[in-house]
Order: structure tokens, then sequence, then C-alpha cells
């Protein structure tokens, strides 16, 4: 409820620095008056900036509406400006088109611009729009396949227009999707691609996972396999598209009642550079955050 109270807390997770992102408008895009949603965003900014980013270790993710592209282009790069801002939010819960649709490429370019990363951030609902037509599930299925699927969903479009070619030096976080789906979606593009040469992914010149050096997959919430020695397994997999652990980061989404403490990511048996990369590091370079302090969502 407070800048205060969250730095204590975060303090006892061991958190020193914390990228801060909002909570009732990860609903904004389903907002039908574009305008209102525009002003909502707006506000929040601001508000972020008086409030809370006078905190130690403390960083914002600019709120745009994805209904304006045009104002939220404006919007990046007014408050783009800002050394606490970090990074661009964009919400996929409902959103319509998604976010490889041209509509949204002054977004990209402001973001580009400025240099700030664009990150996706979901919520597990029901709305008319893929891929949240969750109506047959009850709260288990809604959140389980939820997230998840707004990630996925999301990253497949974007990968399939081409955005990492067209927005060479856009960098994109997909957060709250967990990692498994990351591995799936990679194979199953890349055998299209194979397929269909560049007959129908013209701008690629190489495999789709070729392009993900500016790409990072959140963790939380974080897989819970049979042995946890399988879950160093699952980072294996994302390492084999880009050559490293770079494209990882951890996330908490303290403080949610799903929120993943920092241990739940250190128990896992991993190399200890692989941690450091994984609990900081690449956070820190991704979102140009000075680096000796671990970064949650």
């Amino acid at each position: 409820s407070s800048p205060t109270q969250c730095r204590q807390d975060l303090d006892g997770f061991g958190i020193d620095s914390a990228v801060l992102f909002p909570d009732h408008l990860l609903k904004l895009a389903i907002q039908v008056n574009g305008d209102y949603a525009m002003a909502l965003a707006r506000a929040y900014n601001r508000w972020l900036i008086a409030k809370w980013l006078n905190t130690d270790g403390f960083y914002g993710a600019l709120c745009v509406a994805p209904q304006d592209p045009q104002g939220s282009a404006e919007e990046i790069r007014e408050l783009g400006k800002h050394a606490k801002m970090v990074c661009v939010y964009l919400p996929t819960a409902g959103v319509n088109p998604l976010y490889g649709h041209r509509r949204y490429y002054p977004i990209y370019e402001a973001a580009q611009e400025m240099g700030m990363p664009v990150s996706l951030h979901g919520l597990a609902m029901c709305y008319p729009a893929f891929p949240c037509q969750l109506e047959q599930f009850d709260e288990v299925g809604r959140h389980g396949f939820g997230h998840s699927l707004q990630m996925a969903a999301n990253f497949y479009h974007m990968m399939c227009n081409g955005i990492p070619v067209r927005f060479p030096e856009l960098k994109v976080s997909y957060n709250e999707g967990g990692l498994a789906w990351v591995p799936w979606m990679m194979m199953r593009l890349n055998n299209e691609y194979l397929e269909w040469r560049g007959r129908l992914l013209p701008f690629f010149e190489e495999r789709p996972s070729h392009y993900l050096t500016n790409f990072r997959f959140a963790t939380q919430p974080a897989e819970e396999p049979e042995n946890p020695a399988d879950y160093q397994k699952v980072l294996d997999l994302i390492s084999t598209f880009s050559g490293n652990y770079d494209n990882i980061i951890y996330a908490s989404d303290w403080p949610h009642h799903d929120f993943d403490h920092p241990t739940r990511i250190l128990k896992y048996p991993m190399p200890e550079d692989v941690k450091r990369q994984l609990m900081g590091e690449n956070a820190a370079e991704f979102f140009g955050i000075p680096l000796g302090a671990e970064v949650s969502d």
C-alpha cells in the first residue's frame, strides 16, 4: 500500500531492484473507449513517477493503451526520458489484434527510438478475443492456461509478422507465462519456416530462432517438475536457440497470491553462474538497471 512497505518487503526477499507493473490496468486492452484508456495510462504513469519511483531500487513500466498507438507513441517519447522508466508495458489480456499487427508499429518505433524494451504482461480472464475464449474452463483452467496462452499467441504473432526484423533494435520481454511454452513455440516455428521457407516468411533469412537476441522470457509462474533437475532441461532447451542463458529473467509477480519467492528458482539445481544470470544480471542488462542488484517483475 506504500513505497515504504514495498521496499521493506522486497528487502526481506533479498530483492534490491524491482520493475513495477500495474495491477488493475492489466485489463486495459478491453476498455472500449480508446481515449479513456489512454487517459488512464497517462494518469497512471504520472502517479507512478510521483509516488513510487523516488524510492531506491524502484523502476517503472510505462503504461500505454494499445487502442491508441499514436497517443502511446507520444507518451513513450515524453516519459521515456525519465531515468527510472525502463520499459513499456503492453497489456495482453483481451488485446485485439495481437501484437504482431501493423497498427502497433508506432509504439514499436517510439520504443526503439527511446531505447526502451516493450514488456508484455497478461491476466487470466475470459473474453471473446483469441486466446482468451476460456469460458469452458473453471478458475484452474483459466489460470493454468490463460497466462501462457497469451504469451505464446502474441509471441508467435509477432514472429510470424517479422517484428524482430522490422524493428531490429527493439527489445521484447514476455512476463507471467512461465518458460515451458518457449521451446514448444520455437520448435514449431522453426519447423514451419523449414517447410515453407521464405515464401510465407520472406523477412527471415535464417531460422526464426536466430532472431531471439533481443527477446527475454520471465520465469514466473515457475513450472514445478516432478524432478527438480528437470527445470534445468527447460532452461537448456531455451538456451539452445540463443547459445546462452541470456534470454531468461527472474520475475516474482509479488505481491499477488501466486508470486514466486526468489528461493523458488534458487532451489533448483543449476550452475551458480546461470543462477546469477537468471536472478539479476540478465534483467539488469535488458532494462538498463545498474548491476549489483537482483531484479524482479
